[in-house]
């Protein structure tokens, strides 16, 4: 029991001494001070307060000191308050000091808050990019197809870094200039034979405007022959017009079978009418007997005229036949 009370004190002292030493980086501290880089170690329990990684601050402004850049602590705390990452803007104020390039902290601040690499953005600056088009197809004035793919040599523009339109804009503005300088040629062997007359088109065009890179140059990677699309396009013409006469020839026989049918059944009519006509002449004549308007003798005169006409169609029938045959055998 003697030695439980030191023993607890001793345990105390070092839990209390652990909580200190994370708490407040003195280590940290000691390579700051050892480093150059003037701190005090009231700033560094403030970033604890404020939320803020020391190391992220402390690490990055040591890189700072050693290359000779001024950026106050504040600004670089500031930025890591606001999202940005710190360690990735003082990389491409270094990379950029070493290139002789001007940007300044704010620029570059500005630049990795708006979404884009600032690193890369320098890096590329320096190191031009060379951006690969997808396959263009476009169509001469002669119908026939030319598909081309280019390579586009872009330098970063640090300048429009913040609002430029990025590497699918200038892919975009690049397939238009293929396609319109194609598309004025009026043979697709004046393409095959100078691919250069693309390049010179499309640069004139000023596609970089308004993008956060400069084109240096762009040059055609292949030109390929495609399609006849002109010959492809008449034909298509040809077939639609096809069905097009097709589909008015049968709306013509539709209506000639509606008109056939509508005059079956205006004779179907007719000859009913007729029928029931005729049905009535017996009545007609019984009554001119019993009025006394019809006699005996006008009767029989009647139905000899009507014998007279069913011979005389019977014989103009066999005389039809007989005309016929020779004829058949010749």
């Amino acid at each position: 029991m003697v030695f439980v009370g030191p023993i607890i004190g001793v345990f105390l002292i070092i839990l209390l001494l652990s909580l200190f030493f994370s708490f407040i980086p003195v280590g940290l501290w000691i390579t700051a001070l050892f480093s150059g880089v003037k701190i005090s170690i009231l700033t560094l329990i403030g970033m604890r307060f404020r939320r803020v990684t020391p190391a992220h601050i402390v690490n990055p402004m040591i890189k700072a000191t050693k290359a000779g850049l001024n950026i106050s602590i504040d600004k670089l705390e500031a930025h890591y308050l606001a999202g940005g990452n710190v360690n990735s803007v003082v990389d491409a104020l270094i990379a950029a000091q070493r290139a002789n390039i001007n940007l300044e902290f704010e620029q570059a601040a500005a630049i990795d808050l708006a979404g884009r690499d600032v690193l890369e953005a320098v890096q590329v600056s320096v190191n031009p990019k060379v951006i690969e088009t997808p396959r263009i197809a476009a169509v001469s004035r002669d119908g026939i197809e030319v598909i081309a793919r280019a390579r586009v040599t872009v330098r970063a523009n640090i300048e429009r870094l913040v609002g430029g339109a990025g590497e699918e804009t200038i892919i975009a503005r690049v397939g238009e200039g293929i396609v319109t300088t194609v598309g004025s040629s009026d043979s697709h062997k004046a393409v095959l034979e100078n691919p250069d007359r693309i390049s010179k088109t499309v640069l004139d065009k000023g596609l970089d405007s308004g993008t956060a890179f400069e084109i240096l140059s762009i040059d055609i990677a292949d030109v390929d022959v495609g399609r006849n699309i002109g010959a492809q396009l008449q034909t298509d013409q040809a077939e639609a017009d096809k069905k097009i006469a097709q589909a008015k020839a049968e709306e013509r026989r539709a209506m000639a079978i509606a008109r056939e049918q509508e005059m079956k059944a205006m004779v179907e009519e007719m000859r009913a009418k007729v029928v029931e006509s005729e049905a009535q002449i017996p009545l007609a004549i019984s009554e001119a007997f019993r009025n006394g308007n019809l006699g005996a003798f006008d009767y029989y005169n009647l139905k000899n005229t009507m014998a007279d006409t069913n011979m005389r169609e019977s014989i103009a029938k066999v005389s039809d036949k007989k005309e016929q045959k020779p004829n058949q055998k010749l």
